[in-house]
């Protein structure tokens, strides 16, 4: 087992979450995630980060897994412009990869915002340290593990 995903199991059983931590396959990209866990794209939690151009840390913004970062709106709640984060910043900061980055187990736990959709769900879906790896979870503990504050920061989708 993975350093990475021994620290998100840790993570979820000191906050007494005995979530499950399942492989079912390639889980990179949010489509991925929500195949392989055989959920709705929204139910997947992303983890997006962002670089703040004044404090130079990595930044995190969970969202529902169709939603997108407003840049303007996160720079906004950020309090700083914010610019992308590389992959170097995001390993030495939360200790995972791109496309593994979970809502826990954090090497320095980055100030982090939630998407208020994926609290429209009964259950939710965020990566455990390796782009192979999610849980499941109820999206009213995300607030509490995470530290994340609920607000908003997503674009406006387009009607079809």
């Amino acid at each position: 087992m993975s350093r990475s995903l021994k620290r998100v199991r840790a993570a979820l059983e000191a906050a007494g979450l005995a979530a499950e931590i399942r492989e079912p396959g390639e889980t990179r990209t949010a489509e991925q995630a929500a195949q392989a866990a055989g959920c709705a794209l929204d139910q997947i939690v992303k983890s997006i980060m962002f670089r703040g151009e004044d404090s130079g840390e990595a930044l995190l913004f969970l969202t529902a897994g169709g939603n997108r970062v407003d840049a303007s709106k996160a720079a906004a709640l950020a309090g700083e412009p914010l610019g992308k984060a590389d992959a170097a910043l995001i390993r030495a900061q939360t200790g995972f990869a791109i496309g593994g980055v979970a809502p826990v187990g954090h090497l320095t736990p980055p100030r982090a915002w939630l998407d208020r959709r994926l609290m429209d769900f009964d259950e939710v879906w965020a990566a455990a340290g390796t782009p192979r790896h999610v849980f499941a979870l109820d999206p009213a503990d995300l607030p509490r593990i995470s530290g994340a504050q609920p607000a908003d920061f997503t674009a406006q989708r387009e009607k079809m």
